[in-house]
């Protein structure tokens, strides 16, 4: 998959320099393509060294949460909801404690380390299921849960703000909050709808009517704010909650009396393990997106579209940032590629972005995720997995634009 769509970026790339040349003369074009090859190999290093710290980071972090009993917490707490959503995953297993540990990984904004916990996960999940090559329900929930992109902090998306020089790189907080909350919901209401799962469940009632109460109370209040008080109240609750998470993990690893220093240090190192891994896949996809914007294909693309919104009567500054969602189900490496590029070419805080930097923490990479979880286990028949991860995925596309026109416009 990944091998075809970096491929088909070069070879479209290059159709494009050739009609451009052949049709209007224009020879600069296969300047710029190789000038933009070299641009991006060096832009993919300065943003690595910035990765390689906050992966480093937050990993070490995590780690302490582990130690200090947080992620046991979590999982005895959502354990109710797991057993009305996951009838067939037995109380205790610990299928649960990994897909926990998985969703506040996710939740932290570390996908990368979130996918090695979600392989064990579902390996877990795979010893309760009865077909060898058959999705198991709680396999497809799991599995569109986190395709639904469950990004309550992203800090990765923070980092790639604050290395393309955003005065505030917390600003895209909210947004991403609001749109991911949606994918989630959608992906959610979805595989309920498919696998018939009890939602009026008193239990399962329990934890989603104070959550969507949470949730419309806040967006009824936000909707009483300027645009300026809603980028400056994203700003402060971006710090306030990234400073607090901070402390909360340390506060209670030293009441339990976790070696904090020594768990920071482990963590640390398995970040950055997992870091030096994506430096070439960064590269790659860099440079693939670099050549296909110099050669003007991608801006044709856009073109057509831009076209299309405005015989609709639509707004066409959005347009710019779709091709981080064009790209996002098919590769994470593609589109934080997409996302740099646009930062680059338009500028970190214009529009265009902040609508990609907003679907980038709102999505997911549905078809990798698909391809990596379920090919890990041998599994072959997906059933509804695809329709219902698809569909939470463009919910969550649909919802960073509109709320990005609502903060940002």
């Amino acid at each position: 998959m990944l091998n075809g769509l970096w491929l088909g970026f070069f070879l479209v790339a290059a159709v494009s320099a050739m009609a451009q040349w052949l049709v209007g003369g224009n020879a600069g074009i296969f300047a710029s393509m190789v000038e933009s090859i070299f641009a991006m190999a060096k832009l993919s290093v300065e943003v690595m060294v910035l990765l390689f710290g906050t992966l480093t980071l937050w990993l070490g972090f995590l780690k302490i949460a582990e130690k200090a009993g947080i992620v046991e917490w979590l999982a005895k707490v959502l354990g109710p909801l797991f057993a009305r959503l996951m009838p067939e995953v037995p109380p205790g297993h610990p299928a649960l404690g990994l897909i926990t540990m998985n969703f506040a990984a996710n939740g932290l904004g570390l996908d990368n380390a979130a996918t090695p916990i979600g392989l064990k996960a579902m390996r877990a999940l795979q010893e309760l299921n009865p077909s060898s090559t058959t999705a198991s329900n709680a396999q497809i929930l799991f599995l569109v849960l986190n395709a639904s992109s469950l990004t309550l902090l992203p800090v990765t998306i923070f980092m790639y703000r604050a290395q393309q020089g955003a005065a505030d790189p917390t600003m895209v907080f909210l947004p991403i909050l609001l749109a991911t909350s949606v994918s989630t919901l959608v992906g959610l209401l979805s595989v309920a709808v498919m696998q018939r799962l009890r939602l009026w469940d008193p239990v399962v009632l329990a934890y989603l009517i104070p959550g969507a109460v949470l949730l419309g109370s806040f967006m009824a209040f936000l909707g009483t704010l300027s645009a300026a008080a809603l980028a400056s109240l994203s700003s402060i609750l971006g710090n306030l909650t990234l400073f607090g998470v901070i402390i909360l993990f340390l506060v209670v690893g030293a009441l339990k009396r976790v070696k904090v220093y020594e768990a920071f240090v482990e963590g640390a190192k398995e970040g950055f393990d997992v870091a030096k891994g994506l430096l070439p896949y960064l590269v790659a996809m860099l440079v693939a997106v670099g050549v296909l914007r110099a050669s003007g294909a991608l801006e044709l693309a856009l073109d057509g579209v831009r076209h299309a919104v405005t015989w609709l009567g639509l707004d066409t500054r959005f347009v710019e940032g779709l091709p981080t969602a064009l790209v996002k189900p098919f590769s994470g490496s593609a589109a934080r590629a997409m996302l740099i590029e646009t930062m680059q070419t338009h500028g970190v805080d214009s529009f265009p972005a902040l609508v990609a930097a907003t679907i980038q923490g709102s999505t997911e990479t549905t078809f990798y995720v698909l391809a990596v979880y379920f090919g890990a286990v041998g599994i072959q028949r997906v059933r509804h997995a695809v329709g219902c991860a698809l569909l939470a995925e463009l919910s969550g596309v649909i919802a960073a634009i509109f709320v990005c026109y609502w903060f940002f416009a």
